[in-house]
């Protein structure tokens, strides 16, 4: 018996990185938390994610007969579609491209009472790499020993 369902919404017409700032929101949250979310945040992207995870709750308790307070959403993917292009018109009889995105969202949720965990290596957080600070020794700067700007003509 599979412990994870899926729901895939393929062309929404939406930009994929608009898409993605509230995907990254609900990535490995709870069934509850994530509609909370989703109906609280102000971003029209919100809708058709709200559908999806509410289908694949409808999926999971279908086909493997989870309630909604054991889904946990495992992975949320957004990739990029094709691009719809259109002309619109201009003066002088020109015509300018318009260019509508699309993308395609899969959410996948699991099941934690048959599963046992979650896996948090699949989880990946945008979050830059911390650098090093490199060794800065203060240094005493005399302007006078070295001609300076002053003493060219």
């Amino acid at each position: 018996m599979a412990t994870e369902v899926y729901a895939l919404g393929q062309h929404i017409s939406m930009s994929a990185h608009k898409a993605r700032r509230v995907i990254d929101q609900i990535r490995g949250r709870s069934y509850e938390e994530t509609l909370m979310i989703l109906e609280l945040m102000p971003y029209r992207a919100c809708y058709p994610i709200f559908k999806l995870v509410y289908s694949a709750a409808a999926n999971a308790s279908i086909n493997m007969g989870s309630t909604e307070a054991n889904l946990v959403i495992s992975k949320a993917e957004v990739n990029q579609g094709t691009i719809v292009k259109r002309l619109k018109p201009r003066a002088r009889g020109r015509s300018f491209a318009i260019q509508k995105p699309t993308c395609h969202i899969t959410i996948v949720m699991k099941d934690i009472s048959l599963g046992g965990y979650i896996d948090t290596d699949s989880i990946t957080w945008s979050q830059k790499p911390k650098r090093k600070k490199k060794d800065t020794t203060m240094s005493y700067y005399d302007m006078y020993s070295n001609g300076g700007t002053w003493d060219k003509k």
